[in-house]
């Protein structure tokens, strides 16, 4: 067996798991989970339409790697209705099942492994395929910490020369997972800079760019690039995904564009990895990049629904609206995994530990102290659980 599987951790969800091990919850109450981020809105019939109208034809043949020209020509296509910035659909776009599978195919294929002490650097807390698509490709995670007083911004400046030298791939995540932070162009010059100086590649995961609560929306990574005079995107791979955007996370679709050297490789890996887009999802993928009326609606539903919750919440704990995303990353007092533990018993509401999120490094563990709820159901839903979680709180203290 490959030794390097014994180097993963759990997933976050299996220590919740066992987190409530012999646990029965109060009956009293129905079971409310805020612990997966995975959308619950209707998905939308032109979608489910477009993916029934597609079977006649789509499972006929093999499909090629490097998607239909007509996919690559509309995802580009929306990154620059998007973001202003183009892209070639022959070089610099290509789909993918998926963030979370572009984001480990990746990895393996920026990472030399036969580089003494190579790193790969992820904020702290994280999304945890950062780091398993890190071990399994050979190098070791280096986890930049959070700042709450800089509103979650990455520390980077708390990164020494040498773990720059050492470093091969970072990982950005605008808007983050679990903070909700958004990354602005200064951040974004920064790391270009950063990129220049030691060659590493940035991969920016932005699969939710498209839920945001300020009226501008979040600043892109090829769209940082662009704006700061780096058109031919070096060293820089972004990757999107449909989940989010259009409520259709079982679909698997989504698409990573940027330097065109990088992409050549990458796709050379997917021909092998063999994961090429069914022709079937990339028919429902053009219908839904092409469409943004219900991406208007749901960003909406979302708006709805924090603009009830977050004030309920904030009465009581430490939290604010974030910039984006669906979460809201709350700070409680005292132990995270107890306060997930006795919520889930007495009230029957499922949050996840901040600290099942993120490491400890150099001393301390930024996730401590805070849990992720993820408000992806409907808004009654949502506001019952706060409700829940107010009451937990005023009787804990």
């Amino acid at each position: 067996m490959n030794p390097l599987l014994h180097k993963l951790q759990p997933y976050p969800f299996e220590r919740l798991r066992q987190l409530f091990s012999g646990i029965t919850p109060n009956p009293a109450y129905r079971p409310i989970s805020l612990g997966i981020g995975e959308p619950k809105h209707a998905t939308p019939d032109f979608i489910k339409l477009a993916l029934s109208a597609a079977l006649d034809t789509g499972l006929t043949g093999y499909p090629p790697t490097a998607g239909e020209p007509v996919l690559r020509e509309t995802m580009a296509g929306w990154l620059q209705r998007r973001y202003g910035v183009t892209v070639h659909p022959g070089t610099q776009i290509l789909p993918v099942n998926g963030s979370r599978e572009a984001l480990f195919a990746l990895t393996q294929t920026v990472v030399d492994a036969s580089q003494p002490g190579a790193l790969v650097l992820c904020p702290n807390p994280f999304y945890q395929i950062y780091e398993g698509a890190t071990l399994l490709a050979g190098a070791q995670p280096y986890y930049v910490p959070s700042d709450p007083a800089r509103n979650f911004a990455v520390d980077w400046d708390s990164v020494p020369p040498e773990v720059w030298a050492r470093t091969q791939l970072i990982f950005t995540c605008s808007p983050g997972n679990p903070t909700g932070a958004v990354m602005p162009l200064a951040e974004w010059q920064k790391l270009f800079e950063l990129s220049d100086r030691y060659g590493f590649v940035i991969a920016s995961d932005e699969c939710y760019s498209e839920i945001y609560f300020r009226d501008e929306p979040p600043l892109g990574g090829l769209e940082a690039a662009a704006k700061l005079g780096r058109s031919d995107f070096r060293n820089l791979i972004a990757l999107t995904s449909l989940s989010k955007r259009s409520n259709v996370p079982g679909m698997r679709s989504g698409f990573v564009a940027g330097d065109a050297a990088i992409m050549k490789s990458f796709l050379l890996y997917r021909t092998y990895h063999g994961s090429a887009m069914s022709p079937v999802v990339q028919a429902a993928s053009i219908a839904a990049w092409n469409d943004e009326s219900h991406v208007v609606e749901n960003r909406n539903q979302y708006r709805q629904k924090f603009a009830q919750v977050t004030p309920m919440l904030s009465a009581v704990l430490d939290v604010a609206l974030p910039d984006a995303a669906f979460y809201l990353w709350a700070g409680v007092q005292g132990s995270d995994t107890d306060f997930a533990r006795e919520l889930y018993a007495l009230y029957n509401v499922t949050v996840l530990p901040g600290s099942y999120l993120a490491r400890e490094a150099r001393g301390f563990n930024p996730g401590a102290g805070r849990v992720r709820m993820a408000l992806v159901a409907e808004t009654a839903e949502c506001a019952e659980a706060a409700e829940r979680i107010v009451q937990f709180v005023k009787s804990r203290t």
